[in-house]
């Protein structure tokens, strides 16, 4: 049995295939750049129907390589927060509003929840811009009449699929769920302005997808197979980066980064009291993730090497190697403005200390930097909610590309123990891994070292674009 694995991400989408262990099959990836929209303020989205199209042109790929022979399950690791408004035929009423995206506010003089802490325990989530609680009414003013309301990936698998609920896991980055009841919150739908008709259905915790008849016909090698329910990307990436209980934090930098936390918590069950500055979502019916996240990441080095023409391959290794840890110069990386619970808008990064000596490398260095030492502050407050220090696991592509990064996080994080996880495809292997319900197998199946070294991720058989964002 193989394992086609999608990875609905904020600037690609990506299909692999691995076998039942979850290892990447050599040569068996397909990936397609996303265009993002972005200005100065505050847009974020991309075309759903391009995105679909991408998605579609990785299927083709594999298909034609002879990757989807022996494929019975389709797993899917895909961003959080999105929002599509379509019309009546379910067609799109605008382009999809990505985390990315800072432009929604309170309109009609909404006041918020009634009592602001215990929303936040309910749904894990605040009354902010990034959830749908307060983009929903933006959307309404922004467009004429909306029928009903999807994230992207109920949009693309709608589209693919006999059916596409919404898993439990996507619903609770809506900001829209009672964790604990996996129903939609009263209050958060009184906010939100909108009827459960006006949202996905909420998927049986049995839910299996099927192609339908048409992209059966298209792709005849998963005719049937079984889809599971998309798991929120931030989850996946815990799963796939062996950190799956208490004792190891996440640091995951991929366009963006987050550090999160993951226990076992089935529906129903008491919630820990969850800290004012930190978020809690669901991975599946049986766990959740507590955390932090940030709007910048590897779209950092992105933007360095677009703008300040940075040497490359290397060169660049090499004059990071002069550079040490917690070195470079003073930054707030915050460009992309602040993720929940955050107001700081697009906009907000800065630079500091700049003299005539000071080099395109001295700038990446400080931005890097920069990112590390949110990640510490918010670990500290993550540790507070286990009264013990935690071993962290770095993932993602941008830290599995940089020997530099990964010690400047060590450095950051210490005395914690620190280490990395070298697949940089960690979202879709956890959303695997999830799909299987082999959470306890991730810790031995995850592809540690350590945090000096440098090796070439395997996952496609081939070398990798170096700092992927």
């Amino acid at each position: 049995m193989n394992i086609l694995a999608l990875d609905l991400g904020t600037s690609s989408v990506r299909g692999l295939v691995l076998d039942a262990d979850t290892r990447p099959l050599p040569g068996a990836l397909a990936r397609r750049k996303i265009d993002l929209a972005i200005g100065d303020d505050g847009t974020g989205t991309l075309s759903g129907p391009d995105y679909l199209a991408s998605l579609v042109d990785c299927l083709d790929e594999l298909a034609d390589a002879g990757h989807l022979h022996d494929v019975n399950l389709v797993a899917v690791s895909a961003q959080w927060h999105s929002v599509l408004p379509l019309d009546h035929a379910g067609a799109p009423l605008g382009p999809v509003i990505t985390w990315l995206d800072t432009r929604p506010g309170p309109v009609g003089g909404t006041s918020g929840p009634a009592d602001p802490d215990g929303f936040h325990q309910r749904t894990g989530c605040w009354w902010h811009r990034s959830y749908w609680s307060m983009r929903l009414p933006w959307l309404r003013e922004q467009s004429g009449p909306i029928a009903r309301f999807v994230g992207l990936p109920e949009y693309v698998l709608g589209e693919l699929l006999d059916s596409a609920p919404m898993s439990v896991s996507q619903a609770s980055g809506t900001g829209l769920l009672d964790l604990s009841t996996l129903r939609w919150d009263e209050e958060a739908l009184t906010l939100a302005g909108a009827r459960p008709q006006e949202l996905p259905p909420l998927g049986e915790l049995d839910w299996h997808g099927r192609l339908r008849a048409e992209r059966a016909r298209r792709w005849p090698q998963l005719a049937h197979a079984r889809w599971s329910p998309p798991v929120g990307d931030g989850g996946a990436s815990n799963v796939g980066s062996g950190c799956v209980d208490p004792s190891r934090a996440a640091v995951t930098v991929g366009t963006s980064a987050a550090v999160r936390l993951m226990q076992r918590i089935p529906a129903g069950e008491p919630m820990p009291q969850l800290p004012e500055r930190l978020w809690r979502y669901r991975v599946d019916h049986d766990h959740v993730v507590t955390g932090a996240a940030y709007a910048s990441g590897g779209n950092l080095f992105a933007w360095a090497n677009r703008e300040l023409r940075l040497p490359q391959g290397a060169e660049l290794d090499a004059a990071l190697a002069l550079v040490p840890a917690g070195g470079g110069r003073p930054a707030d990386p915050r460009f992309g403005g602040d993720r929940p619970p955050g107001l700081a808008p697009a906009g907000t990064g800065r630079l500091g200390g700049l003299s005539f000596s000071t080099t395109s490398v001295d700038i990446l260095a400080g931005l890097m930097q920069g990112l590390c030492e949110l990640v510490a502050e918010d670990l500290v407050v993550l540790e507070s909610t286990i009264d013990k220090p935690v071993g962290v696991v770095l993932g993602g592509g941008a830290v599995a590309a940089s020997t530099w990064w990964r010690q400047a996080f060590a450095a950051a994080l210490a005395p914690r123990p620190v280490s990395h996880q070298r697949n940089p495809e960690i979202g879709a292997t956890g959303a695997a891994l999830v799909a299987l319900g082999r959470f306890g197998d991730a810790v031995d199946l995850a592809d540690i070292g350590r945090t000096d070294e440098l090796v070439l991720p395997t996952t496609t058989g081939r070398s990798h674009p170096q700092y992927p964002s």
